[in-house]
């Protein structure tokens, strides 16, 4: 599998399916806010592809050249995400949380030449400064050219097809890990075309699928997980733009889907909903999970709306899940899969040497870069031989352990990474913002338990001798700087930090609420 890809753009991958399954449904998008419909054939979405690729190339954009796309769950992303790779461009998304700080570190990292923003979304952009001389809109925004009007003015030909190799670069995207700053992953052609065909794998997918999520475009689940296998196996995507507990399993039935992603905060709230006595009427033939959750709770999903969980991990540097339940055979829960094809894994130590079976330790994962793992960080080679040594090891810096038959069973992640409900939040990063507030000498940031949403942010804040923090002034200012999931939720002043020998803060301590300072909880 790992050679499926080779020699291949997603222009040409585009371009054959748009052939072989021209009148077959690709795309159907539902806004439940504003009652908006859409749906494509892969015809039909072919040439919207190539009209967009045509306004961009008309517009100065060329092969290497970054494109900041600004956009929610939509039709214009897809649009935008197939257009750029047709022209050799790279296309670098916000998400639409992020502040016009968090904006600002993003666009000064990729430099960006051309935006295409949301007209929503538009103020915030501005707020950071988009730094580009070219901004489109979509929507209604006077003074900007609209992304509609161009893109419909256009040709449904390419006018322009320069030359892309597989491992050109797709796209930048930034995620948040164990740095104060997110990190942008770099993923290519190949990247994209083996991740749809692994998950065909995974998911022993078929042409006639309807896969449903609604997890955010600016996701790897969404795009290599959900798209991308939806373009190589030549099904189709159900695109939500945003989730709703009490629509998601209607939802589900009414678009018949075969397949549909979930997560923790998916299953939880979707038991906290009405029994509805026709709600196990489905087509449903697998739910493709991310993220822990108990056995019982498992258990009461599968039996509440009969259908079956396959449980998977990976993260945006390994593409896919890569250690997998498999498509047919037996399954381990709580395990996390075994290896999946084109992937080796094993659980080492601190030195990398690999641990005996039972062990816990890192779970460590190889690949081959720009193929089944990511690229590499992009302008950041410091952080990209931390991640991925010269055997091809990807360290993932979370922990679990293997049976003596190869599966794998996920312990705990490195404390400075927080999972709020399916994002990831760097405490480091929220950290930072916090002692950029007057009157705090030093703040820890952990993830405490949510029944629903995985973790809460909760801050530990160590004022300067005298001060007195005004907790609703501190949050105000993180709401500033931070996307809406890392503001802090929980706060609380404290006297003293756990330490170490070295000085360091013992988050474990905290997590585990050992910890030797005390105050008032907000």
């Amino acid at each position: 599998m790992v050679g499926i890809a080779e020699g291949m753009n997603l222009r040409e991958l585009w371009e054959q399916t748009a052939q072989t399954r021209a009148n077959d449904v690709f795309l159907v998008f539902e806004d439940p806010d504003s009652d908006r419909e859409a749906e494509f054939t892969y015809a039909e979405f072919w040439a919207a592809t190539c009209q967009a690729a045509n306004m961009f190339w008309r517009r100065g954009v060329r092969p290497g050249d970054r494109v900041v796309v600004h956009l929610y769950n939509s039709v214009e992303f897809v649009e935008c995400l197939f257009a750029l790779a047709a022209i050799g461009a790279i296309i670098v998304p916000l998400n639409a949380s992020y502040t016009p700080s968090e904006i600002c570190h993003i666009l000064r990292t990729c430099r960006v030449q051309t935006a295409v923003a949301d007209a929503e979304l538009l103020p915030i952009g501005l707020a950071a400064n988009y730094q580009v001389d070219d901004i489109i809109v979509v929507g209604e925004t006077a003074g900007y050219p609209s992304y509609e009007q161009l893109r419909q003015s256009e040709p449904e030909r390419l006018l322009a097809r320069p030359p892309i190799a597989a491992t050109d670069p797709v796209e930048v995207m930034f995620t948040s890990g164990t740095t104060a700053r997110p990190k942008g992953v770099t993923l290519t052609h190949y990247n994209f075309i083996f991740a749809g065909y692994f998950v065909n794998w995974q998911l022993a997918m078929v042409p006639g699928d309807r896969y449903l999520s609604t997890m955010a475009v600016t996701h790897i689940n969404l795009q290599l997980s959900a798209l991308m296998p939806a373009v190589t196996v030549g099904g189709a995507l159900l695109l939500m733009r945003r989730y709703s507990a009490t629509r998601f399993w209607k939802q589900v039935r009414k678009h018949r889907a075969t397949l549909a992603q979930a997560m923790a905060m998916i299953v939880r709230t979707l038991l906290a909903q009405p029994i509805d006595p026709d709600e196990q009427d489905h087509q449903v033939r697998e739910m493709h999970y991310f993220l822990p959750i108990t056995d019982e709770e498992k258990a009461a999903f599968e039996d509440r709306f009969n259908v079956s969980i396959l449980n998977n991990y990976g993260s945006t540097e390994s593409l896919v899940g890569c250690l997998t339940d498999l498509p047919f055979g037996p399954r381990r829960w709580p395990s996390i899969g075994r290896v999946g094809l084109g992937y080796e894994a094993r659980i080492v130590d601190v030195a990398g040497r690999e641990l005996p079976i039972g062990e816990v330790g890192e779970i460590a994962i190889k690949g081959a870069a720009g193929r089944t793992l990511m690229a590499g960080y992009w302008c950041d080679p410091e952080a990209t031989a931390k991640a991925l040594d010269n055997e091809g090891w990807l360290h993932t810096s979370d922990y679990g352990r293997m049976d003596q038959d190869g599966w794998f069973y996920f312990v705990d992640r490195k404390i400075d990474l927080i999972k709020r409900a399916g994002e990831n939040v760097s405490s480091i990063e929220v950290e930072d913002v916090l002692q950029h507030f007057p009157g705090v000498r030093e703040a820890a940031v952990v993830g405490v338990p949510d029944s629903v949403r995985d973790e809460q942010v909760k801050a530990f804040i160590l004022p300067d001798d005298g001060v007195e923090i005004d907790v609703a002034e501190l949050l105000a200012h993180c709401s500033n700087h931070l996307a809406y999931y890392k503001v802090p939720t929980l706060v609380e002043i404290c006297t003293d930090l756990p330490r170490g020998n070295y000085g360091k803060v013992q988050k474990n301590r905290l997590v585990h609420k050992e910890r030797t300072c005390n105050g008032n909880q907000d």
